[in-house]
């Protein structure tokens, strides 16, 4: 039998050493390195190389996807679920990840042998929530249990094609001799997820909980391990959710699902630019309306800001979505080059919804909402506007430029204001678009 190794492994990060040390070579973190003892695996035994598969059949071959019932969930996914493939889903505690899995599971359950794992809840608990969503599939199997070895067993022996896991932070591995939640148990349990996956062509969906900074808690190798990571976001006084991928190796990064939460589960939003356009009726100043781009969907989202003169003290800037430190550059720029003087004005500029944005079509939204608030003057409800502001004044162009004006067009409006690099060749039908090269020149016909 193979002799017992001991070695100190981090709390925060995972990172393993031989020797004790008061510091985490890896992460830099005071005390947090804990003994382990680990057996020591045998020599391995040589067996015949696989056969080498080539690369022509292989890029040609396509895999199957299962669909999840939830056609902005597939899109996020890049299509629906792999066979083989580990998802991993994160978020924070009550905003519905088990809710949404419950729903998967069930649709998927009436084409796929589909087991439910609750490590977290009991069978009964289980069965009330699936009462209120309407969930009784009759061929969706669910077992509380913890002991993730007899459930991989359980699921091997009865074919499951499709394996929910909720949460990994509570199963755990008899052969590892830490309780659940641990640094250890964590990347064991996900390490046997992975390859009870890979072997039995199993579609496995993983319930992470995140820690307070909002990352998925345990060590970053989980990430690295599974195929998708997904996160469950939300604002604290909306109902709606999003699910962004953030890791997808069968599809696009950075795609962004909406959903609704009500009494019968979480219901899919088709169209979410109508979330961020519940305007007022009457023009207001300091509102404009911009098109911003979340993976491969362009949004509709209504920017206001507001200017007010400054009491005492320093100058306040406050921004809600955006990045303060771009919204100070835009007011030098507009100081500089449109004579638009906010030095002695307080700024708040929000993004209505509780989106967040980081990409630099909003530079012009902001200046024109800024101007407007300052100038007391209304900017007409259906003008739309976008693109980069550069230090010297100038319009710079953004991507999918002409997307965005087919979507504006699509929900409305009239008027698009651009930068004169984004302006379509062929003309939009119902929208009349604007192409300028300044930003004062901007400001004055929107002002105008």
């Amino acid at each position: 039998m193979a002799k017992p190794a001991t070695v100190f492994v981090c709390a925060d990060c995972g990172a393993e050493t031989l020797k004790w040390q008061g510091q985490c070579p890896q992460c830099a973190r005071w005390n947090t390195l804990e003994q382990r003892t680990v057996a020591r695996r045998a020599p391995a035994v040589a067996t015949a190389v696989p056969a080498a598969a080539a690369m022509k059949e292989l890029a040609s071959a396509e895999l199957p996807r299962l669909e999840t019932g939830m056609s902005e969930l597939d899109r996020v996914l890049g299509g629906g679920l792999i066979p083989g493939s580990v998802t991993l889903l994160g978020g924070e505690p009550g905003i519905g990840k088990s809710t949404l899995l419950l729903q998967l599971a069930n649709h998927a359950s009436t084409t796929t042998p589909t087991l439910y794992l609750s490590a977290e809840e009991s069978a009964a608990q289980i069965g009330l929530r699936a009462r209120r969503l309407g969930a009784a599939a009759p061929n969706l199997r669910v077992v509380a249990d913890t002991d993730l070895e007899a459930v991989m067993a359980r699921a091997r022996d009865e074919r499951i094609r499709l394996l929910v896991i909720d949460s990994i932070q509570t199963v755990q591995l008899a052969s590892v001799g830490t309780a659940a939640g641990a640094v250890t148990q964590l990347r064991e349990c996900t390490a046997q997820l992975v390859r009870f996956a890979k072997a039995e062509e199993v579609s496995v969906v993983i319930v992470g909980h995140v820690t307070k900074d909002g990352a998925i808690a345990g060590p970053r190798v989980l990430e690295h391990l599974v195929d998708t990571v997904l996160y469950f976001e939300s604002d604290a006084s909306s109902r709606f959710r999003n699910v962004r991928a953030t890791k997808n190796r069968f599809g696009s990064v950075g795609e962004l699902a909406f959903f609704h939460m009500g009494e019968q589960g979480l219901r899919e939003v088709r169209n979410p630019s109508a979330i961020f356009l519940a305007r007022s009726g009457e023009p207001a100043p300091g509102s404009v309306v911009t098109v911003t781009r979340d993976g491969r969907r362009p949004l509709l989202v209504e920017l206001q800001a507001l200017v007010d003169r400054m009491v005492f003290g320093a100058p306040r800037r406050v921004a809600q979505g955006l990045d303060s430190q771009r919204v100070a550059m835009l007011l030098a720029v507009m100081n500089r080059h449109a004579g638009v003087s906010l030095q002695e004005h307080d700024v708040f500029v929000n993004l209505v919804g509780g989106l967040e944005v980081t990409e630099t079509a909003c530079d012009l939204p902001v200046a024109l909402a800024l101007a407007s608030s300052l100038a007391g003057k209304a900017i007409d409800q259906k003008m739309v506007a976008f693109g980069e502001i550069g230090l010297t004044g100038e319009l710079r162009p953004v991507a999918y430029g002409e997307e965005r004006l087919r979507e504006a067009a699509k929900q409305g409006f009239t008027t698009a204001l651009v930068p004169a690099e984004n302006a379509p060749r062929q003309a939009i039908e119902g929208l009349r678009v604007k192409a300028l090269t300044r930003i004062d020149e901007a400001l004055k016909f929107a002002l105008s």
